[in-house]
C-alpha cells in the first residue's frame, strides 16, 4: 500500500495503472475509519483491480458553529486498518493542496441540496459537492463509493455524476450498524455512555415507520407523527427533522406511491447523528 498527499503523486500512480489496463475504484472519507468504512472498501476492492481510499477533513463543508476543529484523527489508526483490508493507495492530502490560496471555484446544487441537512447545515453541499467533483477529477475512478447512511448525499453525488457527465458509476453501499441499530458513524465516539444509550431511539424509530408500512400504513403524516412522538419519549433526544420525502428528487410526498426516503436527524447533547431508511 502506497501513501500520496499530493495530487501530482495520485495522478502518477492512477496513470500507471490505466497504463496496465486495471479499474480503479474510488472509497472518499473524512478518516477517523469504523467498520462502515470498510465494507466500502471491501465492495470496491471486490469490483475493482486497484481501491484508492481518500482521508481529508474537509473543511469547506463545516459550518462555523460546526464541529471541524474537534472532528476525530487518527491517520495511524486508519492506514492500519486500509492496510489490512488490503486498499492499495492512501490519498491523504493537506488543506492547502486541495484548496490553494486563490481558491475560488465551487460546485453547487439546487432543489435536492435544499431540504434535510442541507435546510439545517447552509453551505454543506456545496462543501460536499466541491471536495467530491475535485477527487473525482484527480482520481478518475470508474467506481465510487458510499454509504446509504448519508442518502442525502448519496442522492446528491448520483444527480451531479448525472448532470455534469462524469465517467463513473456511484455505487451505493448499505449502513452498517452497531447491535442496537446504531447507525456506525465517527460522531458517536462524541457521545456519553447515557447518550449512546439514549440513541438508539433513532433505529427504533425507523423501524417502527417500517413495519407501520409493512401493514400496509400509507398515511406520511401519521408515520411521521408517530416516529417524532417516540423520539421524544427519549428525554436526551432532540429533534433536527423527521422527514419523508421523495427517494430521488428529495422533496415532500404526499402519498407513498413511489421510492421514498425516512430521514431524521436528532441531537444527543451536542452530538447530531442522521439515519434513515428506504422504502422500495
Amino acid at each position: 500500500m502506497k501513501t500520496a498527499e499530493t495530487i501530482k503523486e495520485v495522478r502518477k500512480i492512477v496513470n500507471q495503472w490505466r497504463k496496465e489496463g486495471l479499474t480503479v475504484g474510488l472509497v472518499p472519507t473524512m478518516g477517523f475509519l469504523h467498520e462502515g468504512h470498510e465494507s466500502l472498501m471491501k465492495r470496491s476492492l471486490e469490483e475493482n483491480d486497484r481501491t484508492v481510499v481518500s482521508i481529508f477533513v474537509n473543511p469547506m463543508q463545516f459550518g462555523k458553529s460546526e464541529d471541524l476543529d474537534s472532528y476525530p484523527r487518527d491517520f495511524e489508526k486508519d492506514s492500519c486498518i486500509c492496510q489490512n483490508a488490503g486498499v492499495n493507495l492512501i490519498f491523504h492530502p493537506a488543506s492547502e493542496e486541495m484548496y490553494p490560496a486563490q481558491f475560488f471555484t465551487y460546485t453547487d446544487m439546487d432543489i435536492l441540496t435544499e431540504s434535510l441537512c442541507g435546510s439545517k447545515r447552509p453551505g454543506h453541499f456545496r462543501g460536499v459537492c466541491t471536495v467530491v467533483s475535485k477527487l473525482f477529477h484527480i482520481v478518475s475512478p470508474d467506481r465510487a463509493y458510499f454509504g446509504q447512511k448519508d442518502a442525502q448525499q448519496l442522492a446528491v453525488i448520483k444527480k451531479m455524476v448525472q448532470d455534469l457527465n462524469f465517467d463513473l458509476e456511484v455505487v451505493g453501499c448499505p449502513t452498517v450498524r452497531e447491535a442496537d441499530g446504531l447507525a456506525k458513524s465517527s460522531r458517536n465516539t462524541y457521545l456519553s455512555p447515557e447518550e449512546r444509550k439514549a440513541a438508539g431511539i433513532l433505529h427504533q424509530a425507523l423501524e417502527c415507520a417500517r413495519q407501520a408500512i409493512s401493514n400496509g400504513e400509507q398515511d406520511i403524516a401519521k408515520l411521521r407523527s408517530d416516529m417524532v412522538q417516540m423520539i421524544e419519549s427519549e428525554p436526551l433526544a432532540g429533534i433536527d427533522y423527521v422527514e419523508l420525502v421523495d427517494g430521488e428528487t428529495l422533496q415532500p410526498l404526499k402519498t407513498l406511491e413511489k421510492p421514498a426516503l425516512i430521514a431524521v436527524a436528532v441531537k444527543f447533547g451536542k452530538t447530531r447523528l442522521i439515519d434513515n431508511y428506504i422504502w422500495e
